[in-house]
């Protein structure tokens, strides 16, 4: 799937942009304020229905508008459809998502239909953050190679939910109990499964990567369901009954797992330099879209922002080399125009479009590349 045409009203200060983008490399250079970051935000607020810079939905809309509007027409892998994908959200928070037309009901649905990686400042939290972000990244991948994942994912909350409500009550039934018990251990030994397939389809995929990008001896990357693995999870969650109950929540499961990110036992993000854990999370990035290729036949775009300020010039080149023989769709930002031509420099056969964004305004400059050589 790649975009073929999008459409931003009223967007922060983009209050109205019409773009074709290349099904290839799309590159977008302008001053610091310009939009360029917004214009990557639009995107990945059509395909997950929430913005990476905000929770608050009122920032999102310029200061002179009521609602914000994102349109887009995306085309097939084949060449032979194509989706109309449109959202739009106003300053009481309302939201309407749809494709093709008709309303789409829910962020699951949504998300299905434009599967989307980030490289950031932000990624970088996979290792300084905690295990919420680790999770989520895993589980975006599950999520997509597993179609049976997300009902499971979310009957497992409910189930919490319910389990954690019963153990804050002053007298417990047993009875009771049981039941939420025995619902959870079915559904966490489904989701742990599911994971645990997918992670070990990622490890091999990112093993490549790794040695080309950040040879690190003794890296290690591991997943851990959520309980100690000495115990199944029925036993485990018997044996933390009682602390539970003391707190009042459940403290096993598949609500607590993490990957595992590790030096020579040490924790990456205490280990290596900046420079390297960013190196890092692009090889997991990348292995993400690779293994979601080769397990669906689909294509993840990939949306880049301010690379230039992000890697240094070999490992750029290595990240765009990576890129090209992903053969997907790339939307890549930066202050400087020819920085980002000169990453193409090498792949002359590449479809790539060069957008100036200024002043809120998205402006196609030629590409060419002996003026950037």
């Amino acid at each position: 799937m790649a975009v073929e045409r999008l459409s931003i009203q009223q967007l922060r200060n983009l209050s109205a942009v019409d773009i074709y983008p290349s099904p290839e490399v799309n590159l977008f250079f302008g001053e610091n304020g310009s939009g360029k970051t917004s214009l990557l935000e639009a995107l990945y607020i059509l395909g997950l229905g929430r913005s990476f810079r905000s929770h608050k939905h009122k920032s999102l809309i310029n200061r002179d508008s009521f609602e914000f509007t994102i349109f887009s027409n995306l085309r097939s892998s084949d060449d032979r459809n194509s989706l109309p994908l449109g959202i739009s959200r106003n300053q009481q928070g309302d939201a309407v998502f749809k494709a093709m037309g008709e309303a789409v009901n829910s962020i699951a649905d949504l998300a299905g239909y434009l599967p989307l990686q980030l490289i950031n400042s932000n990624a970088f939290l996979l290792l300084e953050g905690g295990p919420t972000e680790r999770r989520q990244f895993l589980d975006w991948l599950v999520f997509h190679v597993e179609p049976k994942f997300f009902p499971v994912w979310k009957r497992l909350q409910t189930c919490l939910k319910q389990r954690n409500s019963l153990l804050r009550h002053d007298r417990i039934d047993p009875q009771q109990l049981m039941v939420w018990d025995a619902e959870l251990v079915s559904l966490t030994n489904q989701l742990d499964q599911y994971r645990t397939e997918t992670f070990t389809q990622f490890l091999i995929y990112f093993q490549r990567l790794k040695d080309d990008f950040v040879p690190l001896d003794g890296l290690v990357l591991s997943y851990y369901s959520g309980w100690n693995k000495d115990k199944t999870f029925a036993e485990a969650l018997d044996a933390s009954q009682d602390r539970d109950i003391a707190f009042g929540q459940t403290h096993v499961g598949g609500h607590r797992a993490d990957l595992k990110i590790q030096i020579d036992g040490h924790l990456a993000a205490d280990v290596l330099s900046r420079g390297q854990q960013k190196l890092l999370v692009c090889a997991m990035k990348l292995a993400q879209g690779l293994v979601f290729q080769a397990l669906t036949g689909r294509k993840a775009i990939y949306l880049v922002d301010d690379l230039p300020a992000e890697l240094d010039d070999k490992h750029r080149q290595k990240l765009a080399k990576w890129l090209d023989q992903m053969e997907t769709q790339v939307f890549v930002t930066g202050v400087d125009e020819a920085d980002l031509r000169l990453l193409w420099e090498t792949t002359p056969n590449k479809q790539v479009k060069v957008f100036h964004v200024e002043q809120g305004g998205v402006k196609e400059v030629k590409f060419d590349l002996k003026e950037s050589l």
